[in-house]
């Protein structure tokens, strides 16, 4: 008879076998030894294995040094991980391993194998060739559905990334233990036990992320180009504003004192700070939060006077209030508002519509409802897309963020972008401007520097916004994918100007994925403030640090990508704006044929490339030559 603890050990030698270990060699005798664990496994061992599995430390890996010389390196465990994390994790897996589960996915063949359950993933092993595991973060799953027929039980999985796939479990007891597993791993309060903080990269860090974009750098580049600005620390601790960094780029004019005082007149503390310098003209565009000026029309000179710094001579600026007029004056009720022009006479105020994280996350439920209909009735599906508002939303933000980089390109005047809280609707409006406006931000380098500046420095709460996605059962709270329609934005320009982007579709779904559920640590955290208590920067690796290196670069860059130095101006006319089809149906119709029609483009590309060499190099040659016969022609 087998010991109880047997199988638990074999299950924990394939599973590192499997995740950790790159050498063949090394994989066929592991596999090999889980096969002899029968007897010998001792309840001591069985929790030692349990709980190696659960928070994932490594065995020995065997790797190439630079030298060729085969060396042994251990994986370092969590030394931070407490004896409680651990025995939490045990507690909430019942089952952690069934034989038997068959697996269905969309447009991928149908699996049978050992499902196994560990701390953060969900995992389905088979032992047939040629087959793709599944390996599934609990953080990417929204919802599941159980269903029974008899004594088998079927798990609807519905993932953060769109993705519904499907698990057949014999027996009911071990069906209904993997679920509610699985419910307990997906939804856990704690940051610090979610899976960045326990992930070891195989690869190489060969740049790390978490340094490639600090203020002090963007700070130099500004520097270069004019000497009116300064970084300031009064945010050092975070105390004057806990959703922005310890540095912001103010007018020099300005001191810290007045930001204080412009900081308590604004919404959460965000006062006014540099968001775009542009070369061109010297215009700038800063961002912030609502006013307080409340029902009284309280005003604040130190606010005014902070504004006015940065209008040069003789001009005017504008105020793009993300709110209607109508829910600007609702605000006033409860303490925000808008700026009274008698207050800031320079400044003229033009207020749009875009819509709240609430209204946000049911158009994106409505969405994803109307893409998973299965009835084939156009007027159904046109009903429904209509329905959601989603397209609307993109053509709102769209607009408005046209409006300010005309106002700053075309007007020569500066701009002031908010809405209430200044850390959504602004953000879409300051980061798309910048895309509009500036060529940098149309690279790799440059777009991770927009989103690390735009986004993550300047507070967007990621953690809450994207705790959960379309398929959630749960209560939304502050969910909202404010982000995804960001990138949806981007994704219509990219559209609309094809070989303007160093990027290509698919770095933007991957920003998408990751933002929802990753093993990374950069969208962890609602403001740096946040990320710097946890300590994510020592704790946990950066998205940018996988991103960049070559071979998966080489997977995102556009191969019809040709700098443009370029204002681009994109259409708005709804006509123009098409479904995300990359993000929305992708796990709905096969995307076979467009893949084969992009590798065809890229094929095409390259041997284009090579024929406009051969000709450069045969005009070289003819010119060679034509040198060579002219000593011979003259008399």
């Amino acid at each position: 008879m087998e010991a109880p603890g047997a199988t638990c050990l074999r299950s924990g030698i394939r599973i590192c076998a499997v995740l950790f270990v790159t050498n063949n060699s090394l994989r066929r005798k592991l596999e090999k030894l889980s096969t002899f664990v029968s007897v010998t496994a001792s309840p001591w061992m069985e929790v030692a294995i349990k709980v190696a599995i659960l928070i994932q430390i490594c065995l020995p890996s065997v790797v190439k040094s630079n030298n060729g010389v085969e060396e042994t390196r251990k994986w370092r465990c969590q030394v931070s991980c407490t004896a409680q994390n651990i025995m939490e994790f045990a507690e909430l897996i019942k089952t952690p391993r069934v034989d038997g589960v068959v697996l269905h996915r969309p447009f991928m063949p149908t699996v049978e194998g050992t499902l196994c359950l560990t701390g953060h993933h969900l995992i389905l092993s088979s032992r047939q060739d040629n087959t793709e595991e599944l390996w599934l973060l609990h953080a990417n799953i929204d919802s599941i559905e159980k269903r029974f027929i008899g004594s088998l039980g079927t798990i609807i999985v519905k993932c953060k990334d769109l993705r519904v796939i499907q698990l057949d479990i014999p027996g009911m007891e071990e069906c209904l233990n993997i679920a509610s597993s699985i419910e307990a791993l997906s939804t856990l309060d704690s940051v610090s036990l979610m899976y960045p903080f326990f992930y070891r990269p195989l690869f190489e860090v060969i740049e790390d992320g978490w340094q490639l974009f600090v203020p002090e750098e963007a700070f130099k580049d500004l520097e270069s180009m004019t000497d009116e600005w300064r970084l300031s620390e009064v945010n050092k601790d975070f105390s004057v504003c806990p959703s922005y960094p310890s540095l912001l780029t103010v007018p020099k004019d300005i001191d810290d004192e007045s930001l204080c005082k412009a900081a308590s007149f604004r919404h959460g503390g965000r006062f006014p700070v540099l968001s775009y310098y542009h070369k061109k003209n010297g215009m700038v565009m800063m961002r912030a939060a609502q006013p307080l000026t409340g029902t009284n029309g309280r005003r604040c000179k130190e606010d005014e006077k902070l504004i006015n710094a940065t209008l040069c001579a003789g001009k005017r600026g504008y105020i793009i209030d993300t709110r209607t007029i109508a829910v600007a004056q609702q605000a006033k009720a409860r303490g925000g508002g808008f700026e009274q022009e008698a207050n800031y006479p320079q400044w003229r105020r033009i207020h749009k519509a875009i819509e709240r994280s609430n209204v946000l996350q049911e158009s994106l439920i409505k969405l994803v409802e109307a893409c998973n209909d299965q009835s084939h009735s156009m007027d159904r599906w046109l009903s429904k897309l209509e329905a959601s508002n989603w397209q609307s939303h993109v053509k709102e933000i769209l607009t408005t963020a046209c409006l300010a980089a005309q106002c700053i390109d075309r007007e020569g005047a500066s701009v002031l972008v908010h809405g209430t809280e200044g850390t959504d609707s602004t953000l879409q409006v300051t980061s798309l401007a910048q895309i509009i406006l500036d060529p940098a931000c149309r690279t790799i380098r440059g777009f991770e520097a927009l989103i690390e500046r735009e986004w993550l420095q300047a507070g967007h709460p990621f953690q809450q916004r994207c705790a959960q996605s379309a398929y959630s059962n749960g209560k939304p709270r502050s969910e909202a994918p404010v982000f995804l329609l960001f990138l949806d934005c981007v994704w219509q320009i990219l559209r609309q100007f094809p070989c303007s982007f160093q990027f290509n579709e698919n770095f933007l779904i991957m920003l998408f994925e990751h933002t929802y559920a990753s093993q990374f640590g950069t969208f962890l955290g609602n403001s740096v403030g946040e990320r710097v208590k946890l300590q994510l920067s020592q704790k946990t690796v950066s998205l940018w640090s996988w991103v960049n290196r070559p071979q998966e670069m080489e997977r995102f860059l556009n191969p019809l990508y040709e700098p443009n130095n370029l204002v681009i101006w994109p259409s708005v006319a709804p006509q123009s704006l098409l479904l995300w089809e990359g993000v929305f149906l992708r796990w709905n119709r096969s995307t076979k044929c467009l893949d084969e029609a992009y590798q065809e483009m890229v094929h095409i590309i390259e041997y284009n490339k090579e024929l406009q060499n051969k000709v450069n190099s045969l005009r070289r040659q003819l010119a060679q030559l034509e040198t060579e016969d002219n000593p011979l022609q003259t008399p």
